[in-house]
């Protein structure tokens, strides 16, 4: 069903788990694995801090097949130039299935920031399974 599955990381506990979903469902079907983290200033700092938390990803996963990809986001447009980018990708790269963490806010602050994956749920036309933090 999946050949293609890209999750999105950005170093939380969350997106770690959202990683080993989606490793265990990339294995389940012997899929292919891109592995995505947007930055927001394209400085040294930035690309290094990127490269960082992408190399941490790719080394807690075992036995597949596995892109990386550090993307750069305008914040001109606040949250939602991050969810472009991750839209962007899906679709370049024909993704079948994308996995993120969802930060799970409530009230004023869902209201006034909003949630990328939210943003991506509809944004993207691929398959999205969201992973919530642990209670």
């Amino acid at each position: 069903m999946y050949k293609r599955i890209m999750v999105a990381v950005d170093g939380s506990k969350t997106a770690q788990n959202a990683l080993e979903e989606a490793q265990n469902i990339a294995n389940s079907y012997n899929a292919g694995l891109s592995i995505v983290h947007v930055i927001t200033e394209d400085t040294d700092a930035g690309r290094q801090a990127g490269n960082h938390v992408l190399d941490q990803a790719r080394n807690s996963v075992d036995g597949l097949s596995i892109e990386t990809h550090l993307l750069l986001a305008d914040l001109t447009y606040g949250l939602n130039g991050i969810s472009e980018v991750i839209s962007a990708a899906v679709k370049e790269e024909s993704v079948d299935l994308l996995v993120v963490g969802t930060a799970n806010r409530r009230g004023l602050e869902r209201f006034v920031v909003g949630s990328v994956a939210e943003q991506l749920v509809s944004k993207v036309e691929s398959s999205i399974l969201l992973v919530r933090p642990e209670s």
